[in-house]
């Protein structure tokens, strides 16, 4: 383990215990031997801040920790069907924002990546950041044609952070599925595991670049949606030049009012946006919070949207398409049956799943959001408590779909903001009963059958060599091994027992703590990291 791992490890620890923390893991039913490690470690002498809630301190420690604790919380926000609802209510307050980096490193990084000295690329360049965040902040700039753009570079060293930051949350999450049944059912290493691949696509900038393309493409003389232009020749991995916008934040509404908006036709085409993206072009932006939002200041009678920031996407592959359009009709229709086949049809539930309870369950959820006037029920929402009703019933984790009810709570949220009598089912229905027409049209159904033909051979190729792999493979036995946590809970209990000692947030002054304690420290990472 390297020397800043080791420290990182302690700060971590240390901020767990100021926290107190452990209270909310007692919530898990934990093996006996790990709830009286948590109950008769040494952090229970502090004493647990009486004017937080176990949201807000579970908040603050992320903020404490920094950028990727907080992105890693704004993830766990959106994930309503793994995390109770005070939880994830506050971890939804974490703003990613971080102090800027200086101008002179900015313009550094941006020579390196680009090869050349910014004076030879752009006519202009502010050193003064335009924002700033944990992975990266924005500069504006002036190509030398004359063309407004704004520059995005990443933040330098950012990816060793995450990394060491990532490797600590996949042990925790590791550790959690072994000593808890109600862990392994909330697959934390799952969640650990999207969030590295959804952390690490956002340090590429070229792929970002590469999302902004595909969607300015998808909309293009759209009057729905304006994608600014990308730079391609001043484009790289960790910098992106793009076209700078102009436009009015979608929360200012004093200053829509002003213009005379059609706020009625701005929430119902935020609305046509998403259906758009989603069942059109199965490519949507899966980031639009309202400080990703403008509104074009252009005919504001036929008000155009302006997005940014294209670092998270999702996509459906066209199963998923159709199950999902066949699930909202059915939930509209109140066939609650039919809801819970489509699950099982496909293989979002284990097969073995039993309908008719599935069926009660779903119509015990959605049966008290139905009763409410069209314009009142949140379509999010309704998503939400079908995926933790589903869970129940050991859904798979699909990220496709987590991202998707992530974006319909972010468009139905600002719709209703923008016109709160909003309804998005009257809005959305007629688009979603136009798409599965169309998709019954025989000539779409001649290519959705080619597109399974061409599939065939590679098949049947890949049944031959499982076969023949299966033949060839030798009789192994498997020999007994011993679980490791209860050493690994060992280990933690005395490496948490040492930091809390150390006293202070200042590593200078761990360095003159009592050898004891760095004693425990080391014999509890031996204990954590020794192999079997």
């Amino acid at each position: 383990m390297r020397l800043t791992a080791f420290v990182r490890l302690l700060r971590i620890l240390h901020i767990f215990t100021r926290y107190r923390l452990d209270q909310i893991l007692l919530d898990l039913p934990l093996p006996l031997l790990g709830r009286l490690l948590l109950q008769l470690g040494p952090w229970r002498l502090r004493p647990a801040p009486k004017d937080l809630s176990r949201g807000a301190r579970l908040r603050k420690a992320c903020e404490d920790l920094g950028p990727v604790f907080i992105k890693f919380g704004q993830i766990l926000s959106t994930r309503r069907d793994l995390m109770p609802d005070d939880i994830a209510l506050e971890l939804a307050r974490l703003q990613d924002k971080v102090p800027p980096f200086p101008g002179p490193r900015a313009r550094a990084r941006i020579e390196e990546q680009l090869g050349e000295r910014i004076e030879d690329v752009f006519a202009s360049f502010s050193d003064e950041p335009l924002a700033s965040a944990s992975v990266a902040q924005v500069h504006a700039a002036r190509l030398k044609d004359g063309s407004e753009v704004v520059v995005k570079v990443v933040r330098p060293g950012i990816g060793e952070t995450i990394d060491q930051d990532i490797q600590w949350l996949f042990v925790a999450a590791r550790l959690l599925e072994r000593v808890s049944t109600e862990g392994r059912r909330l697959r934390p290493v799952e969640v650990v595991e999207d969030y590295e691949s959804t952390i690490f696509d956002e340090l590429d900038l070229y792929r970002e670049a590469a999302n902004a393309s595909q969607l300015r493409r998808n909309f293009e003389d759209s009057e729905l949606l304006y994608i600014p232009k990308i730079y391609w020749d001043w484009c790289r991995h960790k910098v992106l030049v793009m076209e700078r916008i102009e436009g009015i934040p979608v929360t200012d509404l004093p200053a829509l009012a002003d213009q005379r908006t059609d706020m009625k036709k701005l929430a119902e085409r935020g609305v046509e946006i998403f259906f758009t993206q989603v069942f059109r072009d199965s490519f949507f932006h899966a980031d639009m919070h309202p400080g990703n939002i403008f509104i074009s200041r252009k005919h504001p009678w036929e008000p155009q949207y302006i997005a940014i920031d294209f670092g998270i996407v999702g996509s459906l592959t066209p199963e998923d398409q159709s199950y999902l359009a066949r699930n909202l009709m059915a939930f509209f229709k109140r066939d609650y049956r039919r809801v819970a086949q489509l699950h099982i049809d496909s293989g979002w539930v284990p097969a073995d799943t039993r309908v008719n309870e599935f069926e009660a369950a779903i119509r015990s959820v959605c049966e008290p959001i139905f009763e409410r006037p069209l314009k009142d029920i949140s379509f999010g929402q309704l998503l939400l408590r079908l995926f933790q009703t589903a869970r129940r019933f050991n859904m798979e984790v699909q990220p496709q779909l987590v991202l998707l009810q992530k974006t319909l709570l972010n468009i139905e949220g600002l719709g209703r903001q923008l016109y709160p009598d909003l309804d998005l089912w009257s809005t959305g229905q007629p688009y979603l009963e136009r798409w599965m027409r169309e998709r019954m049209l025989p000539q779409n159904q001649v290519k959705h059958w080619q597109q399974h033909l061409e599939r065939v051979p590679a098949l049947i190729d890949s049944a031959h060599r499982a076969l023949d792999n299966l033949a060839d493979a030798p009789l192994r036995e498997q020999a007994p091994q011993r679980p490791r946590w209860p050493l690994q809970l060992a280990g933690i209990a005395l490496v948490v027992f040492g930091a809390s000692a150390l006293g202070g947030d200042d590593p200078q002054l761990w360095l003159h703590a009592a050898p004891t304690q760095w004693a425990l420290i080391a014999l509890g990472g031996w204990l954590i990291l020794r192999r079997r």
